[in-house]
């Protein structure tokens, strides 16, 4: 035995001593890639773009490698930006004070007072218990479940932390061995469930809420809830049946995993566990349509969606109208939300030392300019860029802020419609499926220890096809009738 405790406690040291290493060079490669491209970039560059630009690449060293917290990464950027004074304070804090942060605040404090009701978990055994008997049924209700959710659930790390304890129940009710196929379509159905169910909700994706900040603030483009909807409700249609014959083709089952009875009765114990339908529950559905109505008819009234967000919270926590008590609702990842507000403020600054447009110079080469002047062959080209922009700075919020006005930049130098390129660089940043550091789902659903990353590689390939396939086929079609492109 106590030999045991010795082995143990070498290996823990061993593992110590090899994440320190980790940390010490993730650190010395942010640092080095700063210090090469502050002194390296031609003088093209003005001094505070070389600066945005090292700060960028070092932010999104330590996001990918995560020696550290993100939000402790995000306030080291901050201070980068702030101590070497690359554009006035005001801008550089301006991140926080964005209604986009109001609403992903409001949106984050919403899923916490949901989740403090059975609402969802009632909603999620229905489907379970209707269509979650065979192997088709338990990954399209997978889906479906991330869908419905994405209407009331905003952010996709929320949806999928919800979703990760009913597919580990899941898993152990159908005897889901490990490594088996069933076991990955359960979980990589989560994961890209997951990055697929923000395409045309607006509030259901912080990639979306930052895009449209973006357009709004630098290029005076305002899009609505609606209108976000309107524009992306084909692709959204098409890509749920995609994912799932895609997973069902990559993972075939044998016969005697394609039936689960014993799926029907565990979810008819787990809802007689909750009971009948509360008053809590009833409140908090009142609410939540309160909110999406809003939400839709923002063309009527004018109010942010920040502010139907904020509205909901204020509801289903005061005494009488509330669900939820406040000390838990308040209780959210401030790691998110500095994350998001840093990398908000790093795209303003972005723009306001130059940086994007100096690169959207670069980049607007003859070739490249002959190409974004086709609005078919922009699209086409936006939509590659950014996917393989995607695999390069993974995180999707860095992702949008840094890539947006680089994009927007080169709009403007060809004097193209910025809608359409921002529109369309926005919306891809959304699907990352072939690395697990590229979405919140992927790392969520990775972080289980019951998928790896490998299982990511084959499947995450075909659906970055189809995604951008099915994406261009919009724009081509649907985009044009509308008259969006």
């Amino acid at each position: 035995m106590e030999s045991n405790v010795v082995i143990l406690k070498k290996d823990n040291k061993g593992f110590n001593r090899i994440n320190r290493i980790r940390r010490v060079l993730s650190f010395l490669l942010g640092i080095s890639g700063f210090l090469i491209i502050l002194f390296c970039l031609p003088d093209a560059f003005s001094y505070p773009a070389k600066v945005m630009i090292a700060t960028v690449f070092f932010g999104v060293t330590l996001w990918a490698l995560e020696p550290i917290p993100l939000g402790l990464t995000a306030l080291i950027v901050l201070l980068i930006m702030l101590l070497f004074g690359v554009a006035d304070t005001s801008v550089i804090f301006s991140g926080f004070a964005s209604p986009a942060i109001y609403l992903i605040v409001g949106g984050m404090m919403l899923a916490k007072a949901v989740n403090e009701t059975s609402l969802a978990k009632r909603i999620t055994y229905m489907i379970l218990k209707k269509r979650g008997n065979t192997s088709k049924g338990l990954l399209g209700s997978i889906l479906a479940i991330m869908h419905i959710q994405a209407f009331f659930i905003p952010a996709t790390a929320v949806r999928t932390t919800l979703m990760l304890p009913i597919s580990t129940m899941i898993i152990k009710t159908v005897d889901a061995k490990p490594r088996s196929n069933l076991r990955k379509m359960i979980l990589l159905g989560v994961a890209y469930g997951g990055n697929i169910s923000g395409t045309a909700v607006m509030t259901a994706a912080v990639g979306n809420i930052l895009t449209i900040e973006i357009l709004n603030s630098y290029a005076n483009i305002s899009i609505t809830y609606f209108q976000w909807f309107y524009y992306t409700f084909p692709l959204w249609l098409m890509l749920i049946p995609s994912m799932w014959l895609l997973l069902l083709k990559l993972f075939p089952l044998p016969k005697d995993e394609r039936f689960f009875p014993m799926i029907k009765k565990e979810m008819e114990v787990k809802i007689n566990e909750l009971g009948p339908v509360n008053i809590r529950e009833l409140k908090c559905l009142a609410v939540l349509i309160l909110i999406v109505s809003l939400w839709i008819t923002e063309p009527l009234h004018g109010l942010h969606p920040s502010v139907p967000a904020i509205i909901g919270v204020v509801l289903m926590t005061l005494p009488g109208t509330g669900c939820a008590k406040w000390e838990n609702v308040v209780n959210i990842n401030y790691n998110t939300v500095l994350l998001v507000s840093i990398t908000l403020s790093m795209g303003y600054t972005l723009i306001a030392s130059g940086a994007s447009n100096t690169i959207g110079e670069y980049l607007s080469t003859g070739w490249i300019k002959n190409i974004l002047q086709t609005p078919t062959f922009a699209v086409i080209f936006i939509v590659v860029l950014t996917q393989v922009f995607h695999k390069m700075i993974s995180n999707v919020s860095t992702a949008v802020v840094t890539l947006i006005p680089i994009v927007l930049s080169m709009a403007s130098n060809t004097n193209i419609d910025p809608l359409i390129v921002g529109f369309t660089a926005g919306i891809s940043s959304l699907f990352g499926f072939v690395l697990v550091v590229e979405t919140m789902p992927n790392l969520l659903v990775h972080s289980t220890g019951m998928i790896e990353q490998k299982d990511y590689l084959k499947p995450g390939f075909y659906a970055t096809i189809v995604t951008t396939v099915l994406t261009i086929i919009v724009a081509l079609t649907w985009w044009r009738v509308i008259g969006l492109l």
